[in-house]
Order: C-alpha cells, then sequence, then structure tokens
C-alpha cells in the first residue's frame, strides 16, 4: 500500500479547499444583515448593508441633506412584501421595492421604488418610485452601526424603523392579515 491514507486525505483536503472558495466572500465594511418578520401568513423582509459611524458626522455631512440616500451602504436597501401593504395610508402592492429616503432636519422623504435591485442610489430614478411619503425623525441613544427594527404593533400593524448615530425614523406597515387569509382559502 504506497499511498495509505494519504490519497483519501488529499481528496479530502481539495474538495475542503473548492468548498471553503465558493462560500469566502469579500471583506465589507458595511456588513450586511436581513430582517425578517411574519404578520398571520404574510411577511416582510428588509435586507441591508450596516455602515458604522466612525466619529464621522452623519446628518448633514456623511448622508446630505436633501439628497437621496440608499438607507443603508452598498446594495440600495430592499424591502420585500409578500403580500399588498398599506404605508401611509396607500397602497404598495406585493414586490420588492428599493428603499430610500431624502433626509431633511425636521422631516424625511421615504421612498419605496419598484427598480428593486441597485447599487447605492446612482441610478435612482423618481419616476419609478411606487411609494413616497413624510415621517419625522426623533433623537435616539447613540447606535453605531444602522439599524432596522420591525415590531409587531397589532395584530394587523408592523412598525419599522431606522435609526443609526443618534437618530431614529420611523413608519406603520398595515397588512389585512384576514382578508389574505381568507382569500387564499378560498
Amino acid at each position: 500500500m504506497l499511498f495509505g491514507n494519504a490519497l483519501p486525505m488529499a481528496v479530502f483536503a481539495s474538495i475542503s479547499l473548492c468548498a471553503q472558495e465558493q462560500a469566502l466572500k469579500p471583506l465589507q465594511a458595511s456588513p450586511g444583515a436581513t430582517v425578517t418578520q411574519e404578520l398571520g401568513i404574510s411577511s416582510l423582509r428588509i435586507d441591508y448593508h450596516r455602515p458604522a459611524v466612525k466619529t464621522r458626522t452623519i446628518w448633514g455631512d456623511l448622508v446630505p441633506y436633501g439628497k437621496v440616500w440608499r438607507a443603508g451602504a452598498n446594495e440600495a436597501t430592499l424591502f420585500t412584501f409578500s403580500d399588498p401593504v398599506k404605508i401611509a395610508g396607500r397602497e404598495l402592492p406585493a414586490g420588492s421595492y428599493a428603499f430610500f429616503a431624502i433626509p431633511e432636519k425636521a422631516s424625511w422623504t421615504l421612498i419605496f421604488n419598484r427598480q428593486g435591485k441597485q447599487w447605492g442610489a446612482y441610478n435612482y430614478k423618481p419616476e419609478q418610485d411606487a411609494l413616497r411619503f413624510e415621517a419625522k425623525p426623533r433623537a435616539v441613544s447613540q447606535q453605531e452601526y444602522l439599524r432596522f427594527d420591525v415590531d409587531v404593533k397589532t395584530p394587523e400593524r408592523l412598525h419599522v424603523e431606522l435609526s443609526w448615530e443618534k437618530l431614529a425614523v420611523g413608519f406603520d406597515v398595515d397588512i389585512d392579515v384576514k382578508g389574505i387569509y381568507w382569500k387564499h382559502l378560498e
């Protein structure tokens, strides 16, 4: 037995290296994150990247006032709704949407854009907006990494909040939980 256990070990090492090469992603300064929340049989998923403050001035500097911002880092933040929802009293069909914000000191414009997958806000086109609405930011304690939270407020309402540095901005998502359930039963 010339090779003994060497040949099986070499094959195993080769397979292990190939698997590691496929799974290895480049390092990112702003790590990716996903938040998912179910309500009834409906779900909301938010895919985003989490930049850090790193002693920088965020609002009005790194994120300029009055300009479209991707609400995160790298790719535009992506919201996916499994079923139709209402936000700010207006209907938004099921689907995936790029989420943008136009921050101002007193009020932000929040945007769901039909062009779901896009890098940053470089190719943002207002004519692709599915929904725009205003929201008021509020002061919060220091949040080093940008973060999205989704809380269940009622059996038919979620509250989404973006927080970063010392500000947070949020909005409610209304879902016709019973109507969607009955529709699926039919």
